[in-house]
């Protein structure tokens, strides 16, 4: 009998605790704007649009497409504080994606980790219905009601001209140092983009900051990373401790062949005795049967291969790295070129300990 009561109490204090963080049925929000806070992972920090990769008034040369592209808030987080029970958001989009390889949860959608006992766990991701955009989206409930650090990741391939942050009211919203180190740009192409992703932090940027508490800095154009001159101006300019490329997947190989060097000495000329860590293109699963893809991939990453042989030898502080996103069942593709969150998992596995040893003989630790 005397469990039983004790039992019965715990319950009771159990369910009156439960009530107390619950969040209410009608639930006030006060609303912040996210770009008041920290924004994360932004490798051009004075864009007119905080939420823009690159400001194309002050860069030139990008066509129609890459300029929707560099305005998308890809690799972008705000990491921000806050004790209430619950997040609400509301979007002013742009440009929006209508792709079909990527799922409107990871194209136009948020994702949301805490820090939990030290890392960074996954708590909720969540994107407005179509048509219904501009309205607010609940994107967390009943959380306990102490304070949590968050992060929060940006729509892969959307524009973002506004986004405000709603607590409930009474509780705190504050502004969180920067949760990563240092500043490492990476320019590549759908891959780094996260085309495919199942939503925002799964990108293999995001995965690797997380990790490893590097931050990465994206410029990805799905598509359209092909060395381009004008993409290197804007790189040229950056202000970080090293680079990563994932600059061989979109490139035709005359491109490769007349861009590589120039484009190396460009960002070179600016960032002497910082490493620029080249990878290789990743096996696509779609050239198994299709011989002309098969052909196709073989040749170019030969190219590059050789290429890269040279430029490692001929410039200091260039390496070349080869990724994987597969295993030996194949099975971690999408579309027969973009790996799934599992296959951007293998990616960012495969890469960690090669690019950790390059950036440690540069102190970055």
């Amino acid at each position: 009998m005397k469990k039983f009561v004790i039992a019965a109490a715990l319950a009771a204090l159990s369910l009156c605790a439960f009530a107390q963080n619950r969040t209410p049925k009608n639930v006030k929000y006060n609303y912040v704007e996210a770009s008041t806070l920290t924004l994360v992972g932004k490798l051009c920090p004075d864009t007119p649009n905080p939420y823009h990769r690159i400001d194309t008034v002050k860069y030139k040369g990008f066509t129609k497409h890459e300029n929707c592209q560099v305005r998308c808030a890809s690799g972008i987080m705000v990491a921000f504080k806050t004790n209430s029970t619950s997040i609400s958001l509301i979007t002013d989009y742009g440009y929006l994606y209508e792709g079909v390889t990527t799922n409107k949860l990871a194209h136009r959608g948020y994702d949301l980790y805490i820090k939990q006992n030290g890392k960074w766990m996954w708590a909720s991701a969540k994107c407005p219905e179509y048509q219904k955009e501009s309205k607010p989206i609940s994107l967390i409930k009943n959380m306990d009601g102490t304070e949590h650090e968050c992060l929060l990741y940006l729509p892969l391939y959307s524009e973002v001209r506004g986004l405000k942050i709603g607590v409930d009211e009474g509780t705190t919203l504050e502004a969180l140092e920067n949760p990563f180190r240092y500043r490492v740009g990476i320019f590549g192409s759908s891959y780094t983009h996260g085309v495919s992703c199942g939503r925002g932090g799964m990108t293999y940027p995001a995965q690797f900051s997380r990790n490893t508490g590097i931050q990465l800095l994206s410029i990805a154009c799905s598509g359209n990373c092909k060395l381009q001159p004008y993409f290197a101006e804007v790189l040229k300019d950056a202000d970080v401790d090293a680079f990563i490329f994932d600059t061989f997947s979109n490139p035709t190989i005359d491109q490769i062949k007349e861009r590589l060097f120039p484009f190396i000495e460009k960002i070179q000329s600016t960032h002497p005795g910082v490493p620029m860590i080249f990878q290789r293109t990743i096996y696509r699963e779609n050239r198994r049967f299709d011989t002309l893809s098969e052909y196709n991939e073989r040749t170019r990453i030969e190219v590059a291969d050789s290429l890269m042989a040279i430029a490692c030898k001929k410039y200091k502080d260039v390496y070349y790295i080869h990724p994987n996103a597969t295993e030996d069942n194949h099975e971690a593709s999408i579309d027969g070129i973009h790996p799934s969150n599992y296959g951007y998992e293998l990616w960012e596995q495969s890469i960690e300990k090669k690019v950790l040893k390059i950036l440690r003989k540069y102190g970055i630790k």
